[in-house]
């Protein structure tokens, strides 16, 4: 029989604050993160909103002397980590060490690095490339510096998969722990791109939101008026547990990860099939993983980025998910506050929907005012809701056709 898994703690750095407090109570209030883009001056740019942490210092986090050895993505998975570890009231012993992994990944890494290494490579020359150019940047390096924080010596891996790459850290690391091969793990997802190539790059592919003239309304899923999505950055971790485990060291439970699926759509590298057949087959995986059917699912949080296809795809797959059912079903995309964290996404919002089902209170989905004709379910509306969840869905879905979904289950002792 399979292990069973719970999530015991939780640590969320996003547009919506630092912390989970910060981070829920913004949620709960259906405030939004984005304002405009400060990192760098986007004049020339057709897009020029964005969902920035905002008030993160990384000394907070990381020794001084260690800040510029890392790139932002890592920072920000240092901080939720930490945030994570303190929440759940755990620490690694030297006896378990070997049992605790960290399985955090990153769509991009170290773009930020990139740019500012290639221009001095350009204005002066090889030998102005940092030595640690390399290990700040490289997509592994996150799990690899909160490995080596916390003297954890099990599994250390990292995920890449678009904007799938969270769900699929958690999901890999959740696996894990069920097969046996470690009893706790540290996962999630972190990004930190708000750069000039980047934004520059989603803009020529025309993916992002030009709602420049007011930011706080730009990401606006599943409305009418949608017209892309708004590019944000952070981290989300959860501490993973082997039930047993949790129950022995009397940790607070928030729920359990009850099941994992993947699938791959093997149609287009950006573009999701019209018939929303990958979804589809991603989440009926994750129902199968959990041993449950569509039937008990309470809340969905959606995948849900703002982009014109995007959701109606999504919307079609829920529908034929849930049949005659899927009016009746909570789905919210929690994208419209605090942008689309890109590989931190499927992080942030596995951590947002574990706390749904501990409040039994579904986040809204802001700005949406102008109903969509091929968007027609009920996707909680510009206020949160208190209902009970005793099961919720995560959704995360990536260029490439790359596809994760978890289910969550309310833990009662």
């Amino acid at each position: 029989m399979s292990r069973r898994v719970v999530i015991t703690g939780l640590g969320m750095v996003s547009p919506l604050g630092i912390g989970n407090d910060a981070n829920w109570d913004a949620l709960v209030h259906g405030r939004s993160g984005i304002g405009p883009i400060t990192r760098f001056d986007p004049a020339a740019f057709a897009c020029r909103v964005a969902g920035e942490v905002r008030g993160f210092n990384p000394e907070d986090w990381v020794p001084k002397k260690d800040v510029k050895k890392m790139d932002l993505f890592i920072h920000y998975a240092m901080a939720a980590s930490e945030m994570a570890m303190q929440d759940a009231a755990y620490t690694v012993t030297p006896a378990e060490a070997d049992r605790v992994g960290v399985y955090i990944g990153s769509g991009i890494g170290g773009l930020p690095s990139i740019e500012r290494q290639h221009i001095a490579l350009l204005q002066d020359g090889p030998r102005r490339i940092s030595p640690f150019f390399i290990i700040g940047l490289i997509v592994n390096m996150a799990s690899g510096q909160v490995s080596i924080r916390y003297g954890a010596k099990g599994p250390n891996q990292a995920a890449c998969s678009a904007c799938a790459t969270g769900t699929h850290a958690i999901g890999d690391a959740f696996e894990l722990i069920r097969r046996d091969d470690a009893d706790v793990m540290i996962a999630g997802g972190t990004e930190g791109v708000i750069t000039p190539l980047c934004v520059g790059g989603f803009s020529a592919m025309r993916a992002l939101s030009t709602r420049n003239d007011d930011p706080a309304t730009a990401s606006r899923p599943f409305d009418k008026d949608r017209d892309g999505f708004v590019i944000g950055e952070g981290a989300g971790i959860v501490i993973l547990e082997e039930l047993g485990h949790a129950v022995r060291r009397g940790a607070r439970i928030y729920c359990e990860l009850a099941g994992y699926g993947v699938s791959g759509d093997a149609y287009h590298v950006s573009a999701p099939s019209e018939d929303g057949d990958g979804p589809l087959r991603v989440m009926r995986n994750a129902l199968r993983s959990a041993g449950v059917d569509a039937s008990v699912i309470d809340y969905v949080n959606a995948h849900g980025t703002s982009t014109p296809q995007g959701d109606v795809v999504e919307t079609r797959a829920l529908r034929a998910l849930f049949g005659d059912r899927a009016a009746k079903v909570a789905i919210s995309s929690t994208k419209s506050m605090t942008g689309h964290l890109l590989g931190g996404a499927g992080g942030i919002e596995t951590a947002i929907t574990a706390l749904a089902l501990h409040h039994d209170i579904a986040p809204p989905t802001i700005n949406y005012t102008t109903p969509d004709p091929e968007c027609d379910l009920d996707y909680v509306p510009n206020e949160s809701r208190r209902l009970p969840i005793n099961y919720a869905l995560n959704n995360s879905f990536g260029f490439g056709g790359t596809n994760a979904a978890v289910v969550l289950r309310k833990h009662r002792g």
